[in-house]
């Protein structure tokens, strides 16, 4: 049976390096990292290092954690890859899913970015909630980086996801 996976792949005029520090960055990323509907930004807090612990917390002062998982692959500015999981579940790693960022450049001033969140076959509910979260927070990620400004608050987006 084949694992579901869910990949997205944009183009960003940016340098690589621009892109790699809006992923490690949690300034850069309080700016970008929000549902469709959220008005709580998160951010993802680590020192990157392969073995370290990352999480994925809300910027709201409540200190709530969402995702926990451990940075697996660490490559600047080409590539990071870690473990995602909900906390209640990060010492079952079997219930783990991955995320693997890419980050390629094109041509002078233009980057591929390619996300692909795998081993989600195990939880079609997280493939579900990543499927509609992913997309908002990447094309904010992209519309950050090329005109310094994020979407507005409300997309068009069904729900919440991420």
């Amino acid at each position: 049976m084949a694992k579901p996976s869910f990949v997205y792949v944009t183009y960003i005029a940016t340098t690589p390096e621009k892109v790699w520090q809006a992923f490690i960055d949690p300034a850069v990323m309080a700016q970008y990292w929000r549902g469709p509907s959220s008005h709580c930004s998160r951010v993802n807090k680590s020192d990157w290092k392969p073995g370290s612990r990352w999480v994925h917390e809300r910027t709201d002062g409540s200190g709530e954690i969402d995702i926990v998982g451990k940075v697996i692959e660490s490559d600047p500015p080409r590539r990071l890859v870690y473990s995602w999981a909900r906390p209640a579940e990060e010492a079952e790693t079997e219930k783990h899913s991955r995320v693997a960022i890419d980050i390629e450049p094109v041509n002078s001033g233009l980057v591929k970015l390619t996300v692909a969140h795998e081993d989600l076959e195990k939880d079609p509910k997280m493939l579900e909630g990543i499927s509609g979260g992913w997309p908002a927070v990447l094309s904010n990620l992209k519309t950050l980086l090329e005109t310094g400004q994020v979407l507005p608050k409300t997309l068009p987006l069904e729900r919440e996801s991420l």
